[in-house]
């Protein structure tokens, strides 16, 4: 009798208190800030002229806010927006944050030099789109800055890394930075942002998720990171 109830399934109560605990363990998993999987950027020491250089680029928290010249531009740059919103729309379901982030992109992108196609891909790799990504070694945000670029360049406050233009604002000029001291080769200055310089993986990755974000009317990619252009755009 005894091995007979001991085959038994457990009560109908049981069941559904462990249905409900795993159901609750999944919820905690999906909304607990998880590592980012990115590398970081090496501390490296900085030139005073280049420190102020970078200090001056992403000092400036002007909205972005784009303005157009011709009326065709403005036209290309609103079918871009809706074609990457469609894109990001299982990443970011909420439109406004949507646009908010595309906008604020492609701000920051144009204002450094860069293609807004490569810096999606960037963070595709770096962060998955999550804002308030930590990797391991302590990157923070979207693009994944180190907290030390907050102390050697802005105003010390590694927490505002967490801040949407801020972040973005430092990631694309670092990586403008680093296509600097590679003289515009972009597989090298990847690795370095990456702190893997050297290395083909994460070049690799963020250029094959660069290809998801490429849109037709944009030019091609060596117009948009010319060789010698000026940190911070």
């Amino acid at each position: 009798m005894t091995a007979r109830a001991a085959r038994l399934p457990p009560p109908r109560g049981s069941r559904r208190a462990a249905a409900l605990l795993a159901l609750l363990a999944l919820l905690l998993a999906m909304i607990a800030p998880r590592p980012a999987a990115a590398g970081a950027q090496l501390e490296e020491p900085l030139a005073d002229k280049v420190r102020t250089a970078l200090a001056a680029a992403v000092a400036d928290s002007a909205p972005p806010r784009p303005a157009f010249e011709a009326i065709e531009d403005r036209l290309a740059y609103l079918r871009w927006l809706g074609a990457m919103s469609e894109r990001l729309k299982q990443r970011k379901a909420e439109h406004a944050l949507r646009v908010e982030f595309l906008e604020t992109v492609w701000y920051e992108a144009k204002r450094a030099g860069l293609e807004p196609a490569l810096v999606l891909g960037l963070i595709q790799v770096e962060s998955a789109f999550r804002k308030y990504a930590i990797s391991r070694a302590g990157a923070r945000g979207y693009m994944q800055v180190m907290p030390f670029w907050a102390r050697s360049i802005g105003n010390g406050d590694a927490a505002a890394l967490f801040h949407l233009q801020t972040n973005l604002r430092f990631g694309c000029v670092i990586l403008r930075h680093y296509l600097e001291i590679e003289k515009g080769d972009l597989f090298l200055a990847l690795g370095r942002y990456n702190g893997s310089r050297g290395r083909a993986e994460y070049p690799n990755a963020v250029l094959a998720n660069r290809r998801q974000w490429i849109h037709l009317e944009a030019p091609p990619l060596a117009q948009r990171v010319p060789p010698g252009a000026a940190a911070g755009g």
